[in-house]
């Protein structure tokens, strides 16, 4: 089985590092627009094999998409951040199309590819992909609710000092720092809601810490994160491949479910060799639901901005 990342950038060859050294797939093909980059990132990993005692085979190349021919799954990483001065408007500009060129070779060389895609305004580019692509919605994933709650389980185990295998516990939303939504009042620790260890006080740092995950690691090492959303995307995509029924939370395409029609956003999902294969229902509280429309809102006027640009 064959697996594509496009962007060999810190996210991109993360993931292919993850995949590799899990032996996901027996041919990862590290794919990106810079000469030679996405080949010197694929020879450091292959040199790591004897040393970590996995057989995957790992191939960079630079934007040859018939090398990607066949691929079962494909994780977009591809785009760039929002830089100083930047209008949300260029920048949906700049990575739509972007993402529109990926999907459209990607799908070329694999019409029965499942696509994940980490690029951002992740919600936004998750939907233009599932419109410009043609394929069914459960063929299409947008990964940033896995990386949230993976932030969401982290924050909990600090205060909690517990493994963060022992807990359970979701974000749901758009994958933003305002439009994220951390259910702690849905998070338990080996069944027993984490209420019962935490006070009102503790459970409401725990969710503000949560949402400016990724705001608080750029302040901190002064770009975006790479190795969580690496994993993150990874865990999906072995999902996929090894066909594991493992339930995340991603952002998918709602007609109906929680009340939405037409967007994509972050639910629990069942991740499977279908790609997503069912929404996990999930009852929310009014003031969760409130929170969810409003998220919901806050993506949608997003989306709109690939109308406003022509990119839809």
């Amino acid at each position: 089985m064959k697996v594509t990342v496009v962007g060999a950038g810190a996210v991109g060859a993360t993931t292919a590092d993850n995949l590799v050294r899990r032996s996901v797939a027996e041919e990862i093909i590290l794919l990106d627009i810079k000469e030679g980059f996405a080949e010197g990132k694929a020879q450091d990993i292959s040199q790591t094999a004897a040393l970590l005692g996995f057989d995957a085979k790992i191939k960079g190349v630079t934007n040859d998409y018939a090398q990607t021919a066949g691929s079962a799954v494909a994780v977009i990483t591809s785009g760039i951040p929002r830089k100083p001065g930047m209008t949300r408007e260029e920048l949906i500009g700049t990575n739509a199309n972007i993402v529109k060129s990926v999907v459209e070779n990607l799908v070329k060389h694999s019409p029965d590819i499942i696509i994940v895609i980490v690029s951002n305004p992740m919600d936004t580019m998750t939907y233009l992909a599932l419109k410009s692509s043609g394929l069914p919605k459960n063929r299409i994933i947008g990964m940033g609710g896995t990386l949230d709650s993976a932030r969401f389980k982290y924050q909990l185990s600090e205060k909690l000092n517990a493994s963060p295998a022992d807990l359970n516990a979701i974000v749901i939303g758009g994958h933003g720092d305002t439009t994220m939504i951390p259910l702690i009042q849905h998070a338990t620790w080996n069944s027993i809601p984490v209420s019962t260890f935490l006070t009102k006080e503790e459970q409401d740092d725990i969710v503000q810490k949560t949402m400016v995950g990724g705001a608080t690691l750029t302040a901190l090492i002064g770009t975006s994160a790479w190795y969580a959303p690496g994993a993150a995307s990874a865990a999906v995509v072995e999902s996929i491949v090894r066909d594991q029924n493992k339930l995340f939370t991603a952002s998918v395409y709602l007609e109906g479910e929680f009340g939405q029609e037409d967007i994509n956003l972050g639910v629990p999902v069942i991740i499977n060799k279908n790609g997503w294969d069912r929404i996990v229902p999930l009852e929310l509280s009014d003031e969760e639901s409130q929170k969810f429309n409003a998220s919901a809102e806050a993506v949608r006027n997003m989306n709109n901005v690939l109308k406003e640009i022509n990119a839809l």
